[in-house]
Parts: structure tokens; sequence; C-alpha cells
């Protein structure tokens, strides 16, 4: 009786034991690696803060072009800049980019087991952290300037009034055609990593952490321990006496951090302010604005006609006013109403953005080609 006993004792502390260890294995999985929900609403923050600030910058640069048109004009360079002194700093200091450590994730090494696993104060290895630089900013950055070329191409291409006929044009009329394809093949490349992170067989959710040699894990309460004692430690901590090489280095290096502290609170202060600005800003909401806010359409410039000395028109009206030669391809700019050559006024309202005699804002958009009867 007893031996019975002691064997069902043994066998029910053998199932309890399993179950501990299974249980053990499927919590510390769940525990650490985040939903989709949690990586695709870090990926989306970064996606929301651009177009925001696009807007702050154009608004800025709309209210006075003297002093901010340079931040319209480089935006992209200047957001570029700013992004990389930001995730170079976080991924340095906190091992994850900025969007992944406000929702309290980090970067993983693959091939580190659980007991190896670096803290996220000791911030990513050299080697995965230049690749995660390039793939969250230099890859963004290269794909904005595709496709703004592609927008300009498809501009050109439209508008233009001769056929293409040379073999560069021709190879850009087929990369038009193909761009699409392949930006289609890009995009479910991406989807179907999400699919197979949902369905669990996959441990990333991009093909870029992949590339990268990392996966993403939420913080441990270590993790969290290091982060808020590490800057109190570090700044107890007195740098040596060096030379005045080591000095200007170490000087640059903190000012440098300091400014990538700065834009990460601002940031991160700012973050749910600028998603109030693209929601703002939307389509749908700018169509009840405009609305709401409608003005009447402005009369056009009595202070410019033909009957007067102005030296911007010229005083025949068959002459174009920026070759003040006879006009060829007739072309009226819906802006202001006056007519010029097609070549002439489609270079300089590309290259101005505006009308070559009132100064309204102008697109290549706004060309209308006149065919008068004679032609």
């Amino acid at each position: 009786m007893l031996t019975r006993v002691c064997g069902q004792s043994k066998t029910q502390c053998t199932h309890e034991t399993m179950a501990e260890h299974g249980a053990h294995i499927t919590t510390a999985s769940v525990d650490d690696q985040p939903s989709i929900f949690e990586v695709v609403a870090q990926d989306s923050l970064m996606t929301a803060v651009r177009p925001a600030l696009h807007h702050v910058v154009k608004v800025l640069a709309e209210s006075n072009p003297a002093c901010y048109g340079f931040l319209w004009k480089w935006f992209d360079e200047i957001f570029t800049l700013l992004d990389l002194l930001l995730q170079q700093h976080y991924l340095s200091k906190t091992g994850a980019s900025f969007s992944e450590n406000f929702y309290g994730l980090k970067r993983i090494v693959m091939g580190d087991t659980h007991k190896l696993q670096r803290l996220a104060s000791a911030g990513l290895p050299k080697q995965q952290l230049w690749k995660t630089v390039i793939f969250l900013v230099l890859l963004p950055y290269l794909k904005v300037k595709l496709e703004k070329l592609i927008s300009s191409l498809r501009e050109e291409e439209e508008y233009s009034i001769h056929p293409p006929t040379s073999r560069w044009k021709r190879f850009y009329r087929a990369f038009l055609a193909a761009y699409p394809f392949v930006n289609m093949a890009w995009e479910g490349w991406f989807l179907v990593q999400q699919l197979r992170y949902i369905l669990g067989k996959a441990q990333h959710h991009s093909p870029l952490l992949s590339l990268a040699g990392v996966r993403l894990g939420r913080l441990t309460v270590q993790d969290i321990q290091a982060l808020e004692h590490k800057p109190a430690g570090a700044s107890m901590v007195q740098q040596p006496a060096g030379s005045v090489g080591e000095k200007m280095k170490s000087a640059l290096k903190q000012a440098v951090g300091g400014a990538a502290s700065c834009l990460s609170t601002g940031l991160s202060v700012g973050v749910f302010f600028l998603q109030f600005l693209e929601w703002w800003y939307s389509s749908g909401n700018q169509e009840t604005i405009k609305s709401l806010t409608a003005l009447p359409t402005p009369p056009p410039p009595v202070h410019l006609d033909y009957n007067s000395d102005s030296p911007l028109l010229p005083q025949m009206k068959t002459v174009c006013p920026l070759c003040h030669k006879n006009r060829v391809n007739d072309t009226v700019l819906a802006t202001s109403g006056y007519v010029f050559c097609y070549r002439c006024v489609f270079n300089y309202v590309k290259s101005h953005r505006a009308c070559p005699i009132t100064g309204y804002p102008t697109q290549v958009q706004h060309l209308i080609k006149l065919y008068s009867p004679e032609n």
C-alpha cells in the first residue's frame, strides 16, 4: 500500500514538475515576444511624426519664407539628421529605437540566450547598431527621395508636349511602368512577414529586423531598473583630465548626447500633439474646414495690365513676357490668367513654383494649353 502511494506521489510529482517547466517556457516566450499590435503601433509612431512636422514646417515657410524657407527646402535632410541623432542616442543608451523604447521594447541580438541577453542600458553592439541606423534612417530617406523623383518624372511625362525619343527617356518611362510592381512586391514582402509573425512562424515582424540580426522583446524588470539608475550613476562619474583633443572630443560627444536627449524629450512630450495635428490636417477633415472657412475668389491683379508701363509685361499681346518673342504653344496659367510660351512658363514654374508676373503660388498642373482656330 505504501509502495503504491509512493509511486502515485512520484508520478504526480513528475507530472507537476513537467507542467511547471512547460508553463515557465510558455510564459517566458509570451512575456518576451511582443504582440503584433505593439510592433505595428511602434512602427506607425515615427510614420505619424514625419507628416505632422512636415506640415508645421510648411506653415512656417508660408508665413515667413525669408526666415523659414530653408526649412521647407531642406526638410528631408534636416529631418534625417535629427532622426539620426535621435535613433543613435536611443540605440546606444536603451538598446532600442525611439518608438520601440516608447512602447517598452528593446532589440535583442539573435543568438543570445535568455541568460546571456544584454541589458537594455548597455545598448546594441556596434555591428547591429549601424545596421539598425541604416534601416531606420537611411532607407526611409532614400525611399522618400525615390518617391519624389517618381512624382517629378510622372509630372514631366504627363505635361510634356513632345514624346520622349532619347534612350534615357525611354528608360525612365520603363522605370515608371515597373515601379508600381516593385513597390507592390516590397510591401507584400512585409505583409507576408507580418502574417508569419502572427501565426508564430517567425521571430520578426519585419524583414529589416532579420537583416539587422536582431529581434524585438519586452523590457524586463532588470532593464527598467538599469535604465532608471544609469543616468544618475553616470552623472557622478568624473572624467580624468587628459589632453586638449580628448577634452574637445568629450565635450563634442556630450553636446551631441545632450542635443539628442533634448530632442527625444521634446518628441516624447509632443508626440500626441503631432498626432492631433496629423488628424486635424487630414484630407477628410480639411474638406470640412474648407467648407466652413471658404473665401471668395480674389480679383485679378488690376495693377498689371497691357496699358500700363510695367516692365514685366510686353506692349504687344502676342509676345511672351518671359522670352519677349512671339509666343509659341500658347499656355495660360490658371492661377493668374496670363499667357506664355509653353517651354518658357513650364521651366519657370518648375523652378520657382510661382507665376512670373503676379508671384501667385503655381504648380505645373496649373498650366493650360491653348489651341487657336488657326492650329
